[in-house]
């Protein structure tokens, strides 16, 4: 298990993702699974980053675990700002057409399908979102 501690801050992102993507390669983790977790990072960090500590300036870590039976990783944000569950929303109506859905959703709802797993919980003042994907 690798951790990385950052401030949630969006210009964190490109550290954020390299620490990732390193951690992917040693686990020979292909090309087209490690674009999909970076979107699903992307998309999760920048939410925390955006919403989470309103105006000031809150802390985010990220875990990478490695797992096996079957071989995937578990990556997990976590940050202890403002409680939120971003699965507890309905998933947008992908057949209506851009002019007809309600703004907002798209982006978790691309994380739950291209992830093979996530899961949300909230925990001692922390907001613990994890994101699984097999390898």
């Amino acid at each position: 298990m690798s951790e990385l501690k950052v401030e949630a801050k969006v210009d964190n992102l490109t550290t954020v993702l390299e620490f990732i993507d390193e951690l992917l390669e040693q686990m020979e983790c292909s090309m087209k699974t490690q674009m999909q977790i970076d979107v699903a990072v992307e998309e999760m960090f920048v939410n925390v980053a955006s919403y989470a500590y309103g105006d000031d300036v809150g802390m985010a870590t990220i875990v990478v675990d490695e797992r096996q039976n079957p071989h995937a990783v578990a990556i997990t944000i976590i940050d202890t700002g403002v409680p939120y569950d971003p699965l507890a929303k309905e998933d947008p109506d992908v057949t209506l057409s851009a002019n007809e859905r309600q703004i907002g959703g798209l982006g978790i709802y691309m994380v739950k399908k291209s992830m093979d797993d996530v899961l949300y919980e909230y925990t001692d003042g922390q907001n613990i979102f994890t994101m699984i994907k097999n390898l």
